[in-house]
């Protein structure tokens, strides 16, 4: 079986490259490091991309038998949303960032996948939603870097633990206590009496 392993990192103006296949997919699936799928001649290929990897519309990839081949979005189902004003879009966006949407930012318009329940309440923010076959592309944000989509989707939430204590970081740990006892503050169960400034 075919294998793809490297996405070409040159612009692909610097030299005429000869496009020898195309493989057609969808967000959900450019995002995987490993797949086995087909090529759109119908040739069986499996990727083993270096995860974290995602495949956008128009990158080039290089097959182990020497072939360049051009990635494809395959058109998807996608919620196309538009609003009255700039404000109002970033407002729906800022909405749909709490949820950890994938999100695909465009000129005027907001895309993501097509969803119920996010409709719903993009329309009670006075949003038009039409739904639309398109090509996905969101934003890299939490896909970017090293890790691959499970990761980051799952530190998603993370953000908002280190904040939901009732009081400021700016006190060090080593707190004088009337008893004399060594314990670990991070699992004691007793109450500590801070007193904060």
């Amino acid at each position: 079986m075919l294998q793809i392993k490297s996405k070409l990192k040159i612009p692909r103006t610097a030299y005429k490259l000869e496009v020898r296949g195309t493989l057609k997919l969808p967000f959900e699936l450019r995002q995987k490091s490993r797949l086995k799928t087909t090529l759109a001649s119908g040739e069986e290929v499996g990727l083993m991309l270096p995860r974290g990897e995602i495949l956008r519309g128009g990158d080039l990839v290089t097959a182990s038998d020497g072939r360049v081949i051009e990635v494809v979005a395959e058109p998807e189902k996608v919620l196309h949303v538009e609003c009255k004003t700039p404000a109002d879009l970033a407002k729906a966006a800022y909405h749909l960032g709490n949820r950890h949407v994938p999100v695909q930012v465009g000129d005027g318009f907001l895309r993501l996948a097509a969803d119920h329940v996010l409709e719903e309440m993009l329309k009670k923010l006075g949003a038009k939603v039409t739904e639309k076959s398109a090509p996905f592309e969101p934003e890299a944000g939490a896909y970017a870097g090293g890790h691959h989509q499970h990761d980051e989707m799952g530190h998603g939430g993370k953000i908002h633990d280190h904040h939901g204590h009732g009081h400021g970081h700016d006190h060090d740990h080593d707190h004088d206590h009337d008893h004399d006892h060594d314990h670990d503050h991070e699992h004691c169960d007793h109450p500590h009496h801070h007193h904060h400034k």
